[in-house]
């Protein structure tokens, strides 16, 4: 049987990617929907324990179940577990506090912050051109952050769930870098795999802190965005087999057009031109990074494959 390249249907490759980050946008509107109900460890409970059996009919459906539940380095799962479960929890907490296309802006700072860490954690070198990058998605964070922090009139709750998103972009940061060691001797479908079952059992410790009985609709829409959340994962786990780092990573921005529509719709909260002109340089600065690590060579497939943008 014919192994399919990801040369031969880029067209595909597209199409799962946008369908997943779609998705992705979906979730995050749905786990906003329940902010004012539900605290934050128990939405991410609810995003990772009912992702996984979406996750392990994938993995029978393609003959990789016995793969995905075998780990050769069981503490890089529980690190990955333990810096996404942090990541995706800060990133709940902060869609309770801030409108939905501003917390996806703040997200795209992510691979800006990764070039910085991998150059101080694994030695990484940065030239001009990736150094370039970062100063002008730096001054994009700042530019979508300045009204949270400099303004003379701040909304407190507003600035605390910028300084949420903020700890959780910096913290998938730490993810990217350390999913740059784990896959080169772990299968995707194990990191997949292995993410949401940490993440379950981590998000557990914080039942203490307030975790409430939800409503028979909260609890739909909790179980809802667990099942979405699981699809868009093995849809872009899936979608790296048809298509290049290069190709496909610069349509994760288009989850801005999809947070500003949901955003409206669900929420009525409208973008400022400001957050939008931060937003344009970061996403500038990103698909630089992306293209000059194609450029030297670096291949992020892997990686990219098995990140969640919540986590």
């Amino acid at each position: 049987m014919k192994v399919e390249d990801f040369s031969e249907r880029p067209a595909l490759g597209v199409a799962l990617k946008i369908t997943a980050i779609f998705l992705f946008t979906c979730m995050s509107a749905i786990i906003k929907s329940t902010s004012d109900e539900i605290p934050p460890g128990e939405q991410v409970f609810f995003r990772s324990l009912f992702a996984i059996p979406i996750i392990l009919i994938w993995l029978a459906q393609r003959g990789q179940l016995k793969i995905g539940l075998k780990a050769r380095n069981p503490m890089g799962h529980v690190w990955r577990g333990l810096f996404g479960t942090t990541a995706m929890g800060l990133t709940f907490a902060g869609l309770g506090l801030l409108p939905l296309p501003e917390v996806t802006a703040i997200g795209f700072a992510t691979p800006i912050f990764t070039v910085v860490l991998a150059a101080v954690m694994l030695g990484e070198r940065i030239r001009l051109l990736r150094i370039s990058a970062v100063a002008v998605g730096l001054i994009g964070v700042v530019i979508i952050l300045w009204p949270r922090f400099g303004s003379s009139q701040l909304d407190h709750m507003a600035t605390i769930g910028a300084m949420l998103i903020l700890g959780a972009t910096m913290m998938r940061s730490l993810v990217q870098v350390h999913l740059r060691q784990l896959v080169q001797n772990e299968h995707t479908a194990a990191i997949v795999f292995y993410f949401s079952a940490t993440a379950t059992v981590l998000s557990l410790l914080t039942m203490p802190f307030g975790w409430v009985v939800p409503t028979g609709q909260t609890a739909a829409l909790l179980v809802m965005a667990g099942l979405v959340g699981g699809v868009a994962q093995i849809l872009v786990t899936s979608s790296y087999r048809f298509g290049s780092v290069s190709m496909l990573a610069p349509y994760d921005y288009t989850s801005m057009l999809f947070a500003i529509v949901l955003g409206y719709v669900i929420f009525g909260e409208l973008p400022t031109i400001m957050m939008l002109a931060g937003a344009a340089l970061v996403i500038c600065a990103g698909v630089l990074v992306i293209w000059r690590e194609h450029q030297l060579g670096m291949d992020r497939s892997k990686v990219r494959a098995v990140s969640d943008p919540k986590s």
